[in-house]
């Protein structure tokens, strides 16, 4: 039998909901009613890790939970790991451990839209999807999965799209790679190629803005002003700016501070099309640095873990190409 660990970090899976209507965090997890199923799943142990909301969790922290798991995998010699998150920002710690963990291991990270005492609480249904995923053979070599609503995704391309819909998660433009069913774990495609950046720490502050008609330079500016060490911007369509802003990211640029284009829409990714100021060629041409594919909040988390290891342009640049 599989030995799975159960790590907990918070979030509204192990959360109750009051008379009031107000929910909150349990001092005891309510998730523990749950483990007594696992066991004709998998050998299960479980750590307390931590107990926040997600809007509490920060890139260090991510970093931290990293270096738990791999202290946590060399001391118990585990075949899988499940960690139960918030779900606000799910996606960001799913994707920064992608990009951290370069080993073969199951890593599946789950949470829930409903807490613990609603009717139709989705978490520990969540929990035994994920704990038969990082059991199975297959999950092996296919970086950090997210399972909710008996979907796999990767950390890569999944999202939140709805702010209460327990179908919330979803994968734009590829779907999951896999689904989840009574009789067992099937997989029906997987990523080409995966990305590993072995980070120990995230020092570097990188700032977010979403592009708006009539967004002009000042706003630029009184970032820039924070002393950032980087930049993404959620651009406009296939990669388009206001040229109002244009000025702003030259000066930056020319400070050795990296700006990096996403697009603001659901999906697609971002091209060197457009000609005129503020269009995506016309971008390139200064300097301004194309993801393939990534939505804002996980492009920011790859330039804070590329910056730890360079600050060359074109080394950035290449590595936000693949």
């Amino acid at each position: 039998m599989k030995k799975i660990l159960v790590l907990h970090t918070g979030g509204t899976i192990a959360m109750q909901e009051n008379e009031h209507g107000a929910v909150q965090p349990n001092l005891i997890n309510p998730l523990y009613s749950t483990i007594e199923s696992l066991s004709t799943i998998a050998s299960v142990i479980v750590d307390d890790y931590l107990n926040l909301p997600s809007p509490h969790m920060t890139p260090s922290l991510m970093v931290d939970l990293a270096k738990r798991l791999k202290e946590r995998v060399e001391d118990d010699q585990l075949d899988g790991i499940v960690v139960t998150h918030g779900t606000d920002t799910l996606e960001e710690t799913a994707y920064l451990l992608d990009l951290i963990l370069d080993w073969d291991t199951p890593v599946i990270i789950t949470g829930a839209m409903r807490s613990s005492n609603e009717l139709g609480a989705d978490g520990p249904h969540n929990l035994i999807a994920s704990v038969r995923v990082a059991a199975s053979d297959e999950a092996r070599g296919k970086g950090v999965l997210v399972v909710l609503n008996d979907e796999i995704h990767t950390a890569k391309n999944v999202t939140k799209t709805h702010s209460s819909n327990i179908a919330t998660f979803q994968s734009p433009q590829y779907g999951p790679i896999g689904i989840v069913t009574k009789r067992g774990v099937f997989f029906h495609h997987t990523l080409t190629k995966r990305d590993c950046h072995p980070v120990t720490q995230m020092t570097k502050k990188v700032a977010l803005l979403k592009t708006f008609a009539g967004m002009d330079e000042t706003i630029i500016e009184a970032v820039a002003n924070t002393h950032i060490d980087g930049l993404v911007i959620e651009a406009f369509g296939q990669g388009n700016v206001p040229p109002t802003i244009m000025p702003a990211l030259k000066s930056l640029i020319a400070r050795n501070i990296p700006v990096v284009l996403v697009s603001r829409c659901f999906n697609g990714v971002v091209q060197d099309t457009y000609a005129y100021e503020g269009g995506g060629r016309t971008l390139k041409e200064i300097g301004v640095i194309f993801t393939n594919g990534l939505n804002g909040q996980k492009a920011r988390l790859k330039l804070m873990a590329v910056l730890e290891q360079s600050t060359d342009h074109s080394t950035i640049q290449e590595l936000f190409y693949k």
